[in-house]
């Protein structure tokens, strides 16, 4: 997108709006008590707004509500019991490891009661000392309490105001990053693609698409007014939002040869006109997400019935000229390429529309899912806590290093003087995460990010004198802070580094110097210990759960794949079925992409069959890929007449699957017979490509293009050769996986 885009997308993100909301519900409070000349007693007040505001994570209505309530009266009777007993030194101790361990194990429970422990260690951290309420416990924790009510109170009534705010917002998010993977896939049709840079942006923006598709889910399935009591606005985000889950197994299917699509047409132009034509559909898209962002309707920047018809008469003249009976099989493909960009086209424009909230493009829609199945569980039983009680758990050992690293940073600021030694166990808390790749990011984000906001806000100091301009400097940090907290730690770090640092020197203007050098030190200290106790207590290695993700994308891709072959030996097909099968798909395959991510990010030392894995990854972004164009077809033909020969196929496929499988599990070693079977031939399509083959030979491009016989042979010979793809990545995948066992063995 050009810089216009990129600033309109930035303005009507979500959080922007979350950044303006927390900062000004902080800050608006704060200015009414420094009118009255009591800020220094309240300062309580806004960082409960601030703190309580955080644990509120996009999702259906009734949820941020309970979690705010839940975070309020948590924070409450932490900041209290911490209060009364931190001069006792041994008791500060018991309070680590008790709330240490119970607010980093609540993340088994998932994001949001996530953000409610982290939130509720914070004020732990808060009061560890008397900095903050002196020998007025329950007071400021009171007004701390009051913060978070202010927070609630303003949420309520921006739900009543704009309902479908968050939903507008995160829906166009999602067509953004839609936009982007068709700007990736863009890449591949242009001279000499780098598919090692390409494969790693895909997988890395399908693992944003799957997180912001859960979040959706959420909202749009757990909500009465999307599902029982549709308006028109409710109907028309969920049809947008239903539209854009095609248009992504859309986008996803078009996966192609791509070595072979270059080396038959890199002589001619159509490949470069096609990726071109596809940036233009890549950039509608992004603007759809924009208007969608913004609540206004999106105008087309580009005529796409013209650029579409520009691509299909090249792809006719070419045929005309050049196709022979010896390069058939090539134009099939470049011909399913353009029925693809075809079919995303009319999705575009059907897009367009619905941006205006037109009545009638929503007035009979009813969706046909079930909407059970696609709601993200997650449960809150006891059990859950107590089955994590073990070293096994990834989540056990996060909290035991947090634990133990919150000790040693309270013992350090026991016995050095530090000035804020508090700062120590706050960069701790906000540092370490369970996955040690996160906890690496954000320690290097963090010193670098408060390195340059202590040089920024010394600078600034220095040579502003006017409290204006340094309120709203500190203002514009605030808010950079809070809207890019969970997308880009740095610039967030540093934000918050800055605003601290510019409300103190409001505050306590003699002593800022001193706050500087704490600031800087205190952070660096915290940082070592985070880094040093997350890589040498209970690490928990990526390579050590990848199986685990491994099986999971297998078993989800079968369960696809059968659902979707069925059709071809003559089965109904249930779409609803199949629209689970293929999110349980997606959402396997992301969180495999995201493993080996992070996997990427560990010491080398950790990084085991680093080139077979990257290897299985990409074979399972083909498989779902291959699979999710076969069920393009399986929704709109069968093909009855050829169902022994499909069924004959698919019988070797799912031998083949079992097998991985197997060898996945340790129960298959060695060479395995399944992998040297070729796929049973199609002879019905044989002999049918034989007769088409004769056609063009005797009658010539022109006439034979009246034979009936053509369309049916372009579809069944897209099939088979789907099903052939899907065979050899399969068999590929025993290969991979085979190699991985003897390494390690």
């Amino acid at each position: 997108m050009n810089y216009l885009d990129e600033f309109k997308k930035f303005i009507s993100s979500h959080h922007l709006s979350t950044g303006i909301r927390l900062s000004l519900g902080a800050v608006v409070p704060s200015l009414i008590f420094q009118h009255y000349g009591i800020l220094g007693d309240l300062i309580a007040f806004p960082l409960g707004t601030l703190l309580i505001g955080s644990t509120d994570n996009p999702g259906p209505y009734h949820r941020r509500r309970n979690a705010l309530i839940i975070a309020i009266i948590t924070c409450f009777s932490v900041a209290c019991i911490t209060g009364l007993l931190r001069h006792i030194h041994f008791m500060v101790f018991a309070e680590i490891i008790i709330f240490g361990m119970f607010f980093s194990l609540a993340g088994v429970y998932g994001n949001r009661i996530n953000s409610i422990g982290l939130i509720s260690l914070l004020v732990f951290v808060f009061n560890i000392d008397d900095h903050l309420s002196g020998e007025m416990v329950l007071r400021t924790a009171s007004i701390f309490a009051l913060g978070g009510i202010w927070y609630f109170f303003l949420f309520m009534v921006l739900e009543k105001l704009l309902p479908y705010k968050l939903i507008q917002q995160l829906l166009g998010e999602n067509f953004i990053e839609l936009g982007k993977l068709l700007f990736i896939k863009a890449r591949y049709y242009f001279a000499k693609p780098d598919y090692d840079d390409l494969f790693g942006r895909l997988v890395h923006e399908q693992v944003l698409l799957r997180e912001n598709h859960e979040n959706l889910r959420e909202i749009l399935f757990k909500t009465r007014e999307f599902v029982t009591e549709s308006t028109n606005t409710s109907r028309t985000l969920m049809l947008m939002f239903l539209d854009s889950i095609d248009l992504f197994e859309r986008i996803l299917n078009s996966q192609q040869n791509y070595e072979n699509l270059h080396k038959a047409f890199d002589h001619s132009q159509v490949l470069r006109l096609f990726g071109t034509y596809i940036t233009w559909l890549a950039a509608e898209i992004q603007q759809i997400g924009i208007a969608v962002q913004s609540g206004f309707p999106s105008r087309p920047k580009h005529d796409l019935d013209e650029a579409f018809n520009k691509c299909q008469s090249v792809f006719e003249r070419m045929r005309a000229e050049q196709m022979t009976h010896d390069n058939i099989e090539d134009y099939m493909m470049l011909r399913q390429i353009l029925n693809s960009l075809q079919d995303i086209t009319e999705r575009v424009k059907k897009l367009h529309l619905a941006t205006t909230y037109d009545v009638s493009l929503s007035a009979d829609y009813k969706p046909n899912v079930s909407v059970e199945n696609f709601i993200p569980k997650q449960e809150y039983h006891p059990r859950i806590l107590l089955d994590n009680l073990s070293l096994k758990s990834s989540h056990f050992r996060h909290a035991v290093r947090v634990t133990l690293a919150l000790l040693i940073g309270y013992t350090a600021s026991l016995f050095f003087d530090l000035g804020h030694g508090y700062w120590i166990l706050l960069t701790i808390v906000t540092i370490m995460k369970p996955a040690f790749s996160i906890t690496k990011q954000r320690n290097l984000y963090r010193i670098g990010g408060t390195m340059l906001g202590v040089v920024s806000g010394f600078l600034i100091l220095y040579f502003i004198k006017d409290g204006t301009a340094l309120f709203g400097l500190m203002m514009i940090a605030m808010i950079l802070a809070y809207t890019f907290l969970k997308t880009n730690y740095f610039i967030a770090s540093t934000s918050i580094t800055l605003y601290v640092i510019l409300s103190l020197n409001f505050l306590n203007p003699h002593h800022i110097t001193d706050v500087l050098q704490d600031r800087a030190l205190d952070t660096l200290i915290g940082s070592i210990i985070a880094y040093l106790v997350s890589s040498y207590v209970l690490p928990v290695w990526e390579h050590s759960q990848i199986n685990q993700y491994i099986s999971e994308a297998l078993v989800a891709n079968r369960q696809y794949f059968d659902i979707v072959a069925a059709r071809f030996t003559g089965k109904v097909l249930d779409i609803n079925e199949l629209k689970i099968h293929r999110k349980n798909a997606i959402i396997a395959l992301a969180n495999l992409s995201d493993n080996f991510e992070k996997m990427l990010s560990e010491p080398k030392r950790q990084q085991h069959n680093m080139e077979e894995y990257h290897q299985f990854v990409a074979t399972s972004h083909m498989l779902t890929s291959y699979i999710a164009s076969l069920s393009t077809y399986a929704q709109t033909i069968g093909y009855e007449q050829f169902s022994f020969e499909f069924e004959l196929m698919i019988r070797q496929i799912d031998r083949q699957f079992t097998a991985v499988l197997d060898v996945l599990d340790g129960k298959i070693s060695g060479n395995l017979e399944i992998a040297r079977e070729a796929l049973p031939q199609n002879q019905k399509l044989l002999a049918l490509l034989a007769t088409r083959k004769k056609e063009i030979k005797e009658l010539g491009v022109e006439k034979s293009a009246q034979s009936p016989a053509r369309k049916m042979l372009s579809d069944l010979r897209t099939i088979n050769g789907l099903f052939e793809l899907i065979s050899t990545i399969t068999i590929d995948e025993i290969k991979i996986l085979q190699k991985i066992r003897t390494t390690k063995v």
